[in-house]
This record gives structure tokens, C-alpha cells and sequence, in this order.
């Protein structure tokens, strides 16, 4: 189907071909469904409705009155209606406060790209002016700068910067390069045929006609040499047309109809044009399932059944998920199960807070797509302010220590498993009052504002929200033995230098002579230290081998080959 509409080859028939499995599949699964394969499917479904086959198709051979003829200008409108929707509303969600303010792609300013940016800026400018304000931006500016001649090719160079920008940025597969080719609807519609007389002689034999076109019955001419009035077809078009633009425009705010697939942001993600405007992180996802006869509780992996991960994010999936394990787990001897949840996730830098209440069992829990989802917990979005308290704390973090921020409703609690290697874990109070719960020392702390304490490594303890309002809290943890890796790691380079300088006297151990490019004598076993040093200055060898011009540009032209070929 793609191919025959390429070429303009049984044209109607090929847009069939192509959009009818490409909503098929689409609609099978809607995690895989995002505004990019939405929008391929929008633009399949007009190209099915227009006369995208008059200059240099195929059809044009065998069909004289299609060859190099007029198409009706409603067809352009609607594709440029189109891409300008997908700017514009896109433009319009970016003024969520979290995306003004900073917060939705706090990191992405780190990105080599950006690197001539941050010359003159700091790394929080350029977040702040270039990432984010320059993204509002643009897509609030370019469906019309790209409609203007004036203005158009200063629209042509920024927007496809933009999009070069956006492929090396993120994997989004075709969509840079789809966005790329729209550029051509806004231009005059005649400029294929002026990059054809520009070619010599020789090759405009092989090329489409640099002839101008023929009339179509298709076009309404005005006054024109007009060959009567408009006929039924042409108004169902200007209808058609109309009637399109205004649900494109509607559907983006349609949210307050479908309440039940409203989560921490409106409606699922596909159809709105929200595009970046949210970055999620999920530090705990935790499964339980009850026996409902037995009373036996059990865990599950989360993403057992399924390789997705988009049902974290969206209570209907959530609740479908519920639905499939309810029948899958009697299979292991499980009856009447029930499913229980606990999604603990950020949302742009805000705190880690729970999605979902974790004591509702979500297989007989209510959900309808038009009423919202009471079991769904709420974004604590009076917290947002403490965003920039959470960097400036971060901020004063050594290069060993790790933190997490916690956000719990009251009355609910946090069960943590502190692991060995974190020797060092503590936690500490920034608002309202907790209970620290020690399981295996049968020991309860309580802790108001400001207060905290070390946590034990290898052993489970459960944390309280026990203040009317919402708590916030903190861990901060130490790898010590990744510390403790990196410090033999120092001695082991030192003992390197001197070696290589002469200035070691004493004795090589047998377990350390590979330092000297020996073998390890039998039965000696390899120190791990050792073995890391090695495989690093293994890699760093390899990357200064492969870090010449021509290797780079062959590793990114092999990149971009796999992802055209996919």
C-alpha cells in the first residue's frame, strides 16, 4: 500500500491497502498508540480523500485526464489544517506551568547538541531559554510562519533544525523525518515542477512534465472560464473539510467527556499533542496478589504477561492488567484472585508518590471510560514547590550518595528493603510526622519535621504516614561497596604509575601481576578490582581506536540506515 501510493499506482486502491491493516493493527494494542503513529494514521486517511496522484504517478500514464492535472485547493488545506494543528496545539500544551517553568525536560539541556548553547549559557539557562522556551516557541509560531511566502524560509530553517535536533534527541522513529517532508505542503504548489526545469535536458526526459497542468473536473474555477456552478461533490468537500478541522481541534480538549482515562494528565496519550510536555520516572512498582479462599498473599515480577510497561502510567490499563491476571493465576493453583497495586512514580521532578490506592483490589474495582476513576489517587500537585528545594538539596550531594524524595497519603504506608552493599542509608522528615517501623527488631521510631535516622542494610522496614497531611521524606544512600570498589580501584592506578615510573620497590603480589601485561598464574584467582581496571582501559583503548571522523560518521550513517530500513 505504501509503495503503490509512492508511486501513484492504483492509487485509491493502495491508500486501502495501506490504511486499513494500519488502523487494524494501530487499534489492537493501545500501548503502542502515541500522537506519532496517530498522526500517520490521520494523514493515510486524507491522502485516501484526495487526488495525490495527478503529477508524476503512474496513473498519470494510462489515464490522460489525471495526467499533470489541477488538485482542488480544499485538498492542500486540509493537509496544511493538519500539520498546523499538530504545531499549534502542541504549542498551546506547553504552556502547562511544569513546561514554562522548566521541569518537564529538566536534563535534556546535558545533551552534546546543546553544547555550543551552553558556551554562553549555563546549563540551567539553557534548559530554561532554549530546551523549553525555544521549543513553546516554535511550536506556537510555525504553522504560521511556514503559511506566509515572507516569512517562510526563516520557518524552513528553524523548523528543520528543530527536527534534525529532535532525531538525535530521542527515538521517535519516522516522525522527524514526516515532519521534515511537510515542509514541502506549505510552499507553492508548483515548486516540483520548477526543481524539474532546473535539471538538464537530459534528465527532464525521465522526470515528471514541466508542462503547466491541465484543468481538472475536479477544481471549481470562479470566473475563470467557471464551467457552471458548484456541484454537490465540491460542497460535501468544503463540508468534509470544515467539519475535519473543527473535531482536530476539538478532540485535543475532549478529556471532559472521557473522565475515565484521565490520570495525572488528560485522556491517553495519542491524540492530544501533549508531546514532551511530561517525563515520568518510576522508582517502585509492587504487585500483590491475595488467594481468595486461602487467604495466601504472593508477589508478582511486574510486566508479568506482558511486555509493555505503558499500563503503569494509565488506570484503564491498569485496571485491564488486573483483569488478565485474574484469569491467568487460577492456571497456578491461585483462586478468586485479587490484584493489588503499587506504582510509585514522578512526575517532572516532583516527588515519588503512589499512582494508585495499594488497598483496592483492582479486579473488582468500578472504572467506566465516562466517570473518573475513584480508586485513582491524586497528584499532589500543592507540593510543586519543592522542586527547587529538592535540586538545591541534590545539588549538595557528594558524587557517592544518592537521594530519593517520598510523597504518602496519610495513612498509608511504605514498605523498603534496605539492600547490603547500602551500607550508609538514612532517612530524614521535611514535612509532617512519620512512624519508622523496624520489622526484624520489632522496633517503632517516630520522627516529626527535621528528624531522621539510619536505616539498617539487609533488613525490611516499613514507614508510616502518620501527620493528617500528606508527609514528605527523604533517603539518602551510600554504595559502599561501590565506594569501597572505587578506592582499590585509585590504589590499583597509583601502583600502576609507580610501576611504570620505577618508583615500586616492593614485591609484586602473583594476583596482581597482570599489571605488567603477565598472565595470571594458575589457580590465582583474579582480584575483582583488578579485573574492572582492566576491562576499563580495554574500553577507553577501544573508544580512542574508534573515535576518528570517518568511524563516527560511519556508526551515525549505519544508525540512520537500520532506522529507514526498520
Amino acid at each position: 500500500g505504501a509503495l503503490g501510493i509512492m508511486l501513484g499506482c492504483c492509487y485509491r486502491l493502495s491508500c486501502v491497502a495501506f490504511l486499513c491493516p494500519y488502523w487494524y493493527l494501530l487499534l489492537l494494542d493501545k500501548t503502542s498508540w502515541n500522537n506519532h503513529s496517530y498522526l500517520y494514521g490521520l494523514l493515510a486517511f486524507q491522502l485516501a480523500l484526495l487526488g495525490a496522484d495527478r503529477y508524476g504517478s503512474l496513473d498519470g500514464l494510462f489515464r490522460p485526464q489525471k495526467r499533470n492535472a489541477h488538485v482542488p485547493l480544499w485538498n492542500y488545506t486540509l493537509l496544511r489544517a493538519q500539520v498546523f494543528i499538530v504545531y499549534f496545539i502542541a504549542g498551546l500544551k506547553k504552556l502547562d506551568a511544569d513546561w514554562v517553568g522548566g521541569f518537564s525536560m529538566g536534563t535534556l539541556a546535558r545533551h552534546w547538541l546543546f553544547a555550543p548553547f551552553r558556551l554562553v549559557l549555563s546549563e540551567e539557562l539553557t534548559s530554561r531559554l532554549v530546551v523549553h522556551g525555544g521549543g513553546l516557541l516554535l511550536d506556537l509560531s510555525a504553522g504560521f510562519l511556514l503559511f506566509f511566502d515572507t516569512t517562510r524560509p526563516l520557518a524552513l530553517v528553524f523548523v528543520t533544525y528543530f527536527h534534525c535536533m529532535n532525531s538525535q534527541l530521542f527515538s521517535i522513529g519516522m516522525f522527524s523525518y514526516t515532519m521534515l517532508a511537510t515542509n514541502g505542503l506549505f510552499c507553492r504548489p508548483e515548486w516540483p515542477r520548477g526543481l524539474v526545469a532546473r535539471c538538464p535536458q537530459w534528465l527532464q526526459r525521465w522526470l515528471p512534465s514541466t508542462e503547466p497542468p491541465q484543468p481538472s473536473p475536479d477544481c471549481h474555477y470562479g470566473g475563470r472560464g467557471a464551467r457552471g456552478g458548484l456541484r454537490p461533490r465540491q460542497h460535501l468537500a468544503a463540508a468534509f473539510t470544515i467539519l475535519y478541522v473543527l473535531e482536530q481541534l476539538f478532540l485535543p480538549y475532549s478529556h471532559f467527556i472521557t473522565q475515565g482515562y484521565n490520570n495525572w494528565t488528560n485522556g491517553l496519550y495519542g491524540y492530544s499533542w501533549d508531546m514532551m510536555v511530561h517525563s515520568r520516572f518510576h522508582q517502585h512498582v509492587k504487585i500483590t496478589y491475595r488467594d481468595g479462599l486461602t487467604g495466601e498473599v504472593g508477589y508478582l515480577k511486574p510486566g508479568a504477561f506482558t511486555q509493555s510497561r505503558r499500563w503503569r502510567d494509565h488506570a484503564d490499563m491498569l485496571h485491564q492488567y488486573s483483569a488478565c491476571l485474574s484469569r491467568l493465576l487460577p492456571r497456578y493453583n491461585i483462586s478468586q484472585p485479587q490484584i493489588y497495586f503499587d506504582v510509585w512514580v514522578s512526575i517532572n521532578e516532583r516527588f515519588q508518590q503512589r499512582l494508585v490506592d495499594p488497598r483496592v483490589d483492582l479486579v473488582r474495582a468500578p472504572w467506566s471510560p465516562w466517570t473518573p476513576t475513584p480508586w485513582l489517587l491524586p497528584l499532589l500537585v500543592d507540593l510543586s514547590p519543592w522542586r527547587q528545594r529538592l535540586q538545591e538539596l541534590e545539588a549538595q550531594l557528594d558524587g557517592h550518595t544518592d537521594a530519593v524524595f517520598i510523597a504518602d497519603f496519610p495513612g498509608l504506608h511504605l514498605e523498603n528493603f534496605v539492600s547490603e552493599d547500602l551500607g550508609n542509608t538514612s532517612l530524614r522528615v521535611l514535612r509532617g510526622q512519620l512512624l519508622v517501623e523496624l520489622v526484624e527488631q520489632q522496633q517503632n521510631h517516630s520522627l516529626q519535621e527535621g528528624e531522621g535516622m539510619q536505616l539498617p542494610a539487609g533488613q525490611y522496614h516499613k514507614v508510616h504516614t502518620v501527620s493528617p497531611e500528606p508527609s514528605c521524606y527523604m533517603y539518602l544512600y551510600v554504595n559502599t561497596t561501590a565506594l569501597e570498589l572505587e578506592r582499590n580501584l585509585t590504589r590499583l592506578q597509583e601502583l600502576r604509575e609507580r610501576l611504570r615510573n620505577g618508583t615500586e620497590q616492593s614485591p609484586l603480589p602473583a594476583e596482581l601481576r597482570p599489571l605488567l601485561g603477565e598472565p595470571l598464574p594458575t589457580g590465582v584467582p583474579l582480584d575483582p578490582a583488578l579485573s574492572l581496571l582492566l576491562r576499563r582501559e580495554e574500553r577507553q583503548q577501544r573508544r580512542e581506536r574508534d573515535s576518528g571522523l570517518a568511524q563516527r560518521l560511519r556508526r551515525f550513517l549505519r544508525r540512520k540506515f537500520f532506522l529507514f530500513r526498520r
